[in-house]
């Protein structure tokens, strides 16, 4: 059974995730290898991370988003995240990787933001 939902929405590929717990190093695998498996369909190099029901993952799924992360600017790939719940928002603030993500709050926002350009662009 996959852990992660994959949808098109335009041309934004939208991931999700099927556990509202992430704790299981075997899961936390499983896991990491689908959202990277996943990289290569996101055919316009833009990929969204929903997080909507997610409402705890433990330190192992944070690397692994650090790695998706990696894997993702290595292949030109914008990635976003969008609807992450206040507990795990609070872990990203902490460990600072709020600053290196890209977090939107709604996941119309997220895509909306795909298209924006920097200040003076």
């Amino acid at each position: 059974m996959s852990s992660i939902t994959n949808q098109m929405q335009g041309d934004v590929l939208i991931l999700g995730f099927t556990d509202v717990k992430i704790l299981d190093s075997q899961r936390i695998e499983l896991i990491g290898r689908e959202l990277k498996e996943a990289v290569p369909d996101a055919t316009n190099s833009r990929l969204l991370l929903n997080f909507r029901g997610v409402s705890f993952m433990s330190s192992a799924m944070i690397t692994k988003l650090v790695m998706l992360n990696k894997h993702c600017k290595a292949q030109g790939v914008a990635l976003k995240f969008c609807e992450v719940s206040p507990n795990v928002m609070e872990v990203f603030k902490i460990t600072k990787l709020n600053k290196l993500f890209d977090i939107q709050d709604t996941e119309e926002k997220a895509i909306a933001s795909f298209d924006k350009k920097g200040w003076f662009s």
